[in-house]
C-alpha cells in the first residue's frame, strides 16, 4: 500500500467518523473531571482509615497535601473547561458575607495558625464543589457525573466490608461500644457514612426519573441497605420523608408548597429538639411524648454550649475552637447537666457550633444561605424539565442536611463528606434558579 492508499483510507475514515468537535470534546472533559475531584473528595485520600470520629483530620499531611493538589486542579478545570460566566450568580454578596464571618473567625481561635489551616482547607473544599457543579453543561452530563460518582463510592464501601472488616466497620469499638461492628465503609463514622448514603438515594431518584433506571434502582437499593447496615434508623426514616415533602408537592403540580413544606418540617424539628431547651413549654411537651427528652445527651450539651455564648455572642471563640479551649477542658461539670462535657469535639448541633465557632451574626447570615435562600432559589427555578428535576434533587438533600445538623455537626468543617454535600446541594439550587441546562448539548 502505497502514500496514496494510506490517505484514502485515512480519509474515508474521517468521512465515516465525522469531523471531530473540539466542543464535545471539551464537554466529556469537563465531565470525566467533575467525576474524578467528587470520587477523590468524597473517597478522601486515606479510605477505610481507623480514625475515631472526635479526632481532627484537618491537620494531617497527606490531607493537606492532597486536598491542596485538588484545588489547584479544581481552579485550572474552572479557568479552562467552565463556563465562567456562571460564577457571579453563584457566588453572590451573602456568601462572599459568609465566607468573611469564617475568616475572622480564625483571629478570635487561641491557635490562629491552625485554624486557618482548617479553614483554608474548608474553602478548598467549596471551591472544588462549585467546580464540580459548573463543568457538566446539560443534563446527561450532570446523570452521567452522580451516576458513576455514586457507584464508584458504594462499590469501594461495599468492597471494604469483607476486605477490610476491621476498618470498613467500627469493628469492637471500645470508645463507643453501642456502634460495635456497624457499617461504615471508606468514612471515618456511621454518622458520615449514612448522610452520604443518603444522598446517593436521592441521586437514585433523579436517576430513576430522569429515565435511568437499571442505575436509580441499583445505586438505591444499595445505598438504603448500607443504611439499614451503619444502624441509623434516623436517617432511613428521613429519606422517604425528604422524598415524599419534594416529590408530592410537585406531582401534584404544587411545587409553591415544597418550600413551605420543608421550612415548616425545619422549624418544628428545630423547636422539638433545640427549642426544648431554651422554652419550658416545649420541653414538657417532650416529656409528655414520651421520648427521651435529653437527646441522648445533646441537651446537656447545648445547655453548657448556650452558657459559653452568652460570654461571647458577636465573635464567637474562633473557628472550630470552642470545645477544645480551657473553658471545656477543664471544666467542673454542672449539677445541672447529666453530661460531662470534657472531652466533646462538637455541640452535636451544627447551627450552634456556627454560633460558637464565629457568632450569633453569623450564624443568621449562615440561616439565611443555608436554609432561606436555597428556599427561595428552589422557587424560582428556571421553568426546565432538567431544572426541575436537579432541583428537587438539590431540595432532598438540602432539606435531610440541614435537618441532621440539629444533631450532628458538620457546617464548615473542613473535608467532612456531609458538608459536601450540603453545599453542594445549597450551590445547585442557585445554579438551576439562574441557569437553564438543556437536556442534551448538540
Amino acid at each position: 500500500m502505497n502514500s496514496t492508499d494510506i490517505r484514502t483510507v485515512a480519509d474515508r475514515s474521517v468521512a465515516i467518523a465525522g469531523p471531530v468537535n473540539p466542543a464535545h470534546v471539551l464537554r466529556r472533559a469537563a465531565v470525566v473531571v467533575s467525576i474524578l475531584l467528587f470520587t477523590i473528595m468524597l473517597i478522601s485520600f486515606q479510605p477505610f482509615s481507623p480514625v475515631h470520629e472526635g479526632v481532627e483530620e484537618g491537620g494531617n499531611l497527606v490531607n493537606q497535601l492532597g486536598f491542596g493538589l485538588l484545588g489547584l486542579i479544581a481552579l485550572c478545570s474552572l479557568l479552562m473547561l467552565a463556563d465562567l460566566r456562571k460564577l457571579p450568580s453563584l457566588v453572590g454578596p451573602t456568601w462572599i458575607l459568609m465566607v468573611g464571618f469564617l475568616l475572622l473567625s480564625g483571629f478570635s481561635s487561641p491557635d490562629p495558625n491552625a485554624t486557618f489551616r482548617g479553614i483554608i482547607l474548608t474553602l478548598i473544599v467549596m471551591m472544588t464543589i462549585v467546580t464540580v457543579l459548573v463543568l457538566p453543561q446539560d443534563g446527561d452530563g450532570y446523570a452521567r457525573m452522580l451516576r458513576v460518582v455514586a457507584g464508584t463510592v458504594i462499590a469501594v464501601c461495599y468492597a471494604g466490608i469483607p476486605l477490610f472488616p476491621s476498618l470498613a466497620t467500627h469493628g469492637s469499638d471500645a470508645l463507643e461500644p453501642q456502634n460495635s461492628y456497624l457499617w461504615r465503609g471508606v468514612f471515618t463514622h456511621k454518622n458520615i457514612a449514612g448522610p452520604v448514603m443518603a444522598a446517593f438515594a436521592f441521586a437514585a431518584i433523579y436517576l430513576w426519573r430522569r429515565g435511568d433506571r437499571w442505575a436509580g434502582f441499583l445505586i438505591g437499593l444499595s445505598a438504603l441497605v448500607f443504611i439499614g447496615q451503619t444502624g441509623s434508623k434516623t436517617t432511613l426514616g428521613l429519606v422517604p420523608v425528604a422524598a415524599f415533602l419534594v416529590l408530592l408537592p410537585s406531582a401534584l403540580g404544587l411545587r409553591i408548597l415544597t418550600p413551605l413544606a420543608v421550612f415548616c418540617c425545619q422549624l418544628a424539628f428545630a423547636l422539638l429538639t433545640f427549642g426544648s431547651v431554651l422554652i419550658e413549654p416545649i420541653h414538657q411537651f417532650v416529656l409528655s411524648l414520651g421520648i427521651d427528652p435529653t437527646f441522648t445527651g445533646r441537651v446537656s450539651i447545648w445547655k453548657f454550649g448556650l452558657d459559653a455564648l452568652a460570654d461571647r455572642p458577636l465573635t464567637g471563640f474562633g473557628y472550630e475552637s470552642f470545645w477544645s479551649t480551657d473553658l471545656v477542658r477543664y471544666a467542673a461539670n454542672p449539677y445541672y447537666l447529666d453530661w460531662d462535657v470534657r472531652g466533646i469535639v462538637h455541640a452535636h448541633n451544627g447551627y450552634l457550633d456556627i454560633a460558637l465557632s464565629m457568632g450569633v451574626p453569623a450564624l443568621v447570615v449562615a440561616i439565611a444561605v443555608l436554609i432561606l435562600f436555597p428556599l427561595v432559589d428552589y422557587m424560582r427555578c428556571r421553568p426546565v424539565r432538567e431544572n426541575r428535576l436537579l432541583a428537587d434533587f438539590f431540595m432532598m438533600i438540602v432539606f435531610f442536611t440541614t435537618l441532621n445538623a440539629m444533631m450532628e455537626s458538620f457546617f464548615f468543617r473542613r473535608m467532612d463528606p456531609v458538608w459536601m454535600f450540603c453545599f453542594f446541594g445549597v450551590i445547585g439550587l442557585r445554579l438551576v434558579a439562574r441557569v437553564a441546562i438543556p437536556r442534551k448539548c448538540s
